[in-house]
């Protein structure tokens, strides 16, 4: 993987995580920041459940969607964000555990886009199982003022 063009990348990962209220509705953590890579936790909890007791897609979505944007984010020149183009997400299995770990990585790095995946799985008594498959588009956003 190319070298980070921020050195600051994890503090500026982790502060942007930090004031996504999303996350904090949802008790996501970002307990791991590396270049080209971040991983999201959620617990399972009963404000995120659908009607049958799963995690809602939704979540899911969130959290392949955040981590595989923040991966991007690793990749970024300092004073750049990002934002999503568009993403793809396959379930495989419900999300039915105590919590989940969503795994975003950056697949391929350009100036201007970065084409990133994440992995989504559920962890039951002790064991991973992958729930979700993502495939996303993030686009550069240099700092202006606003």
């Amino acid at each position: 993987m190319t070298h980070s063009a921020n050195p600051n990348f994890r503090q500026d990962v982790a502060a942007s995580f930090d004031k996504q209220r999303a996350m904090r509705l949802i008790r996501a953590t970002l307990p791991a920041i590396e270049q080209g890579a971040t991983e999201i936790h959620v617990p399972h909890w009963d404000g995120i459940e659908q009607q049958h007791g799963f995690v809602h897609g939704g979540v899911v979505g969130m959290i392949a969607d955040a981590a595989a944007g923040f991966a991007a984010m690793t990749m970024t020149p300092a004073g750049a964000s990002v934002l999503t183009v568009e993403y793809k997400l396959n379930f495989l299995a419900p999300a039915d555990g105590e919590k989940l770990i969503a795994r975003g990585q950056v697949v391929r790095r350009g100036r201007t886009l970065i084409v990133t995946k994440a992995e989504v799985f559920v962890v039951k008594n002790e064991a991973e199982a992958l729930c979700a498959l993502m495939q996303q588009t993030i686009i550069v956003v240099q700092k202006t003022e606003r």
